[in-house]
């Protein structure tokens, strides 16, 4: 039947997924029956968790790099170039965040935790490979529902507890405007499927496209802005990574942005009638719209981490800052206007960034997790004082993570920020000048409060005297993301030329 073989075929280009979620379901399924009634495990029996997730993603970074490129669309499912290299930044970086969660969670919640990890990432995916409004919509609810229960499952006080219902209302919240702006795409071009969607964008009326589908694009813009912390919808952020696990911030600070511009730019070029990224450009309204978002975000994060003393508060606050950078490339996008535009980019800088950005945050929280312990995790500024007499070797990774997300050479930050600023120099209007100026002094800014973390590292006495517990798999993840952030600086062309061709740019 043709249903029947159009079915095996869509299956056949989700294995990495399948193979996921299938270890998401065992999980589940066996947990209850390895823990007690009065909820005491085994001990050990996280590291046999640790194990099943870190060969699940293993396979599925097997399944990966076999799967086939540029096949056409089957069904809901479309494994393009842009997929691709979605998929293979997600599952890498569901290793590093595996590492650092086998050291954080509990052994009688470790199956929970580690399938809600599992099943975040496959959303991730899903939101990339899918073809289907409703497919976007069910990916970025299945990185949502899982984040709920991660949150939870990490710690287990009141300030835990705070952080995951702001979470989760606000997560609730701005998923309605994004389902609302799906549906208002629907209404107008009368299908979900966004080949369709493109073909009827290509041919609407005189209007349609700058009056009810602007509207729609800017309720789905502000709902996915919660995930890229933009401002205003960024105000969960200092309390919920002060409150949660480390390995949760760390899910957090890198996932949600990623399928936050996954999704972006899914539905905006094919609501213009655009089939390659590498052609799309903002209408000028979204532009405007998108820069100015861009410009409070990074400068009003970066002001605010001055003022911090908590540590966790402070990368929260740069983690809101760095997504006001990635809308720079956002804003910019295929800056036609450029001389060079193959290498002006915006679209491949911001490709190319959220990786670089997703090594060194993940490295920053193993880090921080690996030099605290249970009874005295890193929390304030004052618990890093005098950390390269305790544990040099942890301060040195530390560093080198902490100089990437300052955008300092040598690390690959400097590389990242540097290729937004010449998408948006080279584009050569106003506005994106203007971007290019702010995203230039906001690295300054920003570079005050990370040579702070290092300075108190290096030049502050320690003022408590605490033994950092074994914690291997942190100090592992953290160690592989300090070396990949100096050798993305020193070897960068491999990522660019991958960023490029994942939006469609052949780079010679």
């Amino acid at each position: 039947m043709p249903a029947f073989q159009d079915l095996n075929q869509a299956a056949g280009l989700i294995i990495p997924e399948i193979i996921l979620i299938a270890t998401v379901c065992i999980m589940f399924l066996a947990a209850p029956f390895l823990v007690s009634e009065t909820g005491k495990a085994s001990a050990g029996l996280r590291h046999r968790w640790g194990v099943l997730t870190s060969l699940s993603l293993l396979c599925a970074l097997w399944a990966w790099l076999k799967a086939p490129l540029d096949v056409a669309a089957i069904g809901p499912f479309q494994p393009d170039e842009f997929a691709w290299y979605i998929r293979g930044m997600t599952l890498i970086a569901g290793l590093l965040l595996t590492l650092i969660l086998w050291d954080q969670t509990e052994d009688s919640i470790a199956a929970e935790s580690f399938a809600c990890l599992l099943a975040i990432l496959a959303g991730v995916n899903f939101v990339a490979l899918s073809n289907d409004l409703v497919g976007i919509f069910l990916g970025l609810e299945m990185v949502s529902i899982p984040t709920y229960i991660l949150l939870y499952l990490g710690r287990q006080d009141w300030m835990s507890r705070e952080a995951t219902i702001k979470y989760f209302l606000l997560s609730i919240f701005s998923s309605a405007f994004v389902l609302f702006g799906l549906s208002w795409v629907f209404g107008l071009t009368g299908t979900t499927n966004l080949s369709l969607l493109t073909q009827r964008a290509v041919s609407a009326q005189p209007g349609f496209e700058h009056a009810m589908l602007s509207a729609a694009l800017i309720m789905i813009l502000a709902g996915l802005s919660f995930r890229l912390t933009a401002v205003p919808f960024h105000y969960y952020a200092p309390d919920v990574f002060q409150g949660v696990a480390p390995s949760s911030s760390a899910m957090l600070s890198f996932l949600p942005k990623v399928v936050g511009f996954v999704a972006l730019l899914q539905v905006f070029p094919a609501c213009m009638g655009v089939t390659k990224l590498a052609a799309w450009s903002p209408a000028d309204s979204t532009r405007f719209l998108v820069s100015l978002i861009a410009i409070i975000t990074m400068t009003f994060g970066n002001v605010m981490a001055l003022r911090q003393k908590n540590v966790l508060r402070l990368l929260a606050w740069s983690s809101i800052s760095h997504g006001g950078y990635m809308l720079v490339g956002f804003a910019v996008a295929s800056s036609f206007g450029a001389t060079i535009p193959d290498a002006a980019s915006g679209l491949a800088a911001l490709m190319f960034y959220l990786p670089v950005y997703g090594i060194m945050s993940i490295g920053v929280f193993a880090l921080l997790s690996a030099a605290g312990t249970r009874q005295k995790p890193i929390r304030s500024l004052e618990d890093l004082h005098g950390l390269s007499q305790t544990h040099p070797a942890t301060a040195l990774m530390l560093s080198v993570c902490v100089f990437g997300l300052s955008g300092l050479p040598p690390t690959g930050g400097f590389l990242a920020k540097l290729n937004l600023f010449v998408a948006a120099w080279s584009e050569n209007t106003e506005m994106s000048r203007t971007l290019a100026m702010t995203l230039a002094l906001n690295a300054v800014i920003a570079a005050a409060y990370y040579l702070r973390i290092i300075g108190v590292m290096y030049f502050e006495k320690s003022r408590t005297v605490v033994d950092a517990e074994p914690r291997s798999t942190s100090v592992l993840a953290g160690a592989i993301c300090s070396i990949a952030t100096v050798m993305v600086f020193l070897k960068p062309q491999w990522l660019w030329d991958a960023a490029a061709a994942a939006v469609g740019l052949m780079m010679s």
